[in-house]
């Protein structure tokens, strides 16, 4: 009976001896990543925990700053391509009917002349009389405006939206 207390107790101390020297590894580990302290002083292991903790929590805000900061500029550089882009991506436009009258306008990138050509042939293909066409220039897109004479029915100006709308979004 006697052998089990003593060998229970020997085997405490190597439990205890490993745990010791596995905490002494982590403190050496966790010492080795933080940033040198120009102190020669040698600091105890609640301050240097206390130290990495510090350290630590300053790197998260360091980082949520950052977060904030990149979030920032991509919102920035996504609106400024946006601008620079406008129309260029998607063109746009929009069709009012006054009696037989027919305002089409159609908004482009700069370098999409050709969905202007195309929006009149669309309009002469369906019958309407184009009674004056122009544009207007705005950073990087063109602001086309359309006047024609169509018949005063609803569908032909319905057939001419739809025409558009298929030839825009399915460019």
């Amino acid at each position: 009976m006697e052998n089990n207390p003593s060998s229970s107790k020997s085997d405490r101390k190597f439990v205890e001896r490993d745990r010791r020297s596995q905490m002494k590894d982590l403190f050496s580990k966790l010492n080795s990543v933080l940033p040198h302290q120009s102190s020669r002083e040698r600091i105890s292991r609640p301050d240097q925990i206390g130290e990495a903790t510090d350290y630590i929590k300053n790197l998260q805000i360091k980082l949520e700053k950052m977060k904030e900061k990149k979030s920032n500029l991509t919102d920035i550089e996504r609106s400024r391509n946006d601008s620079m882009n406008m129309g260029v991506k998607s063109s746009e436009f929009k069709i009012q009917q006054m009696g037989s009258t027919l305002e089409v306008v159609l908004v482009t990138g700069l370098d999409c002349q050709f969905i202007f050509n195309e929006t009149i042939r669309i309009l002469q293909e369906e019958g309407s009389d184009i009674v004056n066409a122009s544009y207007t220039v705005v950073e990087n897109a063109v602001f086309h405006t359309i006047h024609c004479q169509v018949d005063e029915s609803a569908n032909g100006a319905f057939r001419i939206s739809e025409k558009l709308k298929n030839y825009v979004n399915g460019r």
